[in-house]
């Protein structure tokens, strides 16, 4: 009985954490300093919609992230709308 109340107990607190985690900021590896991405932020604004980064509308797992894909997207979307960090030390963080 125990283990079926601590199976339960489980499941509530990993259901939490994923229905958390898409208010959640993100942390990145880097070689040159982890990249935090405030995920929440960039979902709230208006102007952005989640398939500025993601394959569709409903988000989830970005297939190509990595250095070529985040100085393209994130680096680029930041300089054209002149907003947000764009040098290496404001995303890279030792």
């Amino acid at each position: 009985m125990k283990r079926i109340i601590a199976a339960f107990a489980l499941t509530l607190f990993c259901a939490g954490l994923a229905a958390a985690a898409d208010d959640a900021v993100v942390v990145l590896p880097a070689k040159n300093g982890d990249v935090t991405f405030p995920h929440k932020k960039h979902k709230d604004m208006k102007e952005i919609t989640c398939t500025a980064c993601h394959e569709t509308d409903k988000g989830g797992k970005i297939a190509d992230l990595g250095k070529d894909w985040a100085h393209k997207t994130c680096k680029g979307c930041h300089t054209d709308k002149k907003k947000g960090p764009t040098k290496c030390n404001e995303c890279h963080k030792k």
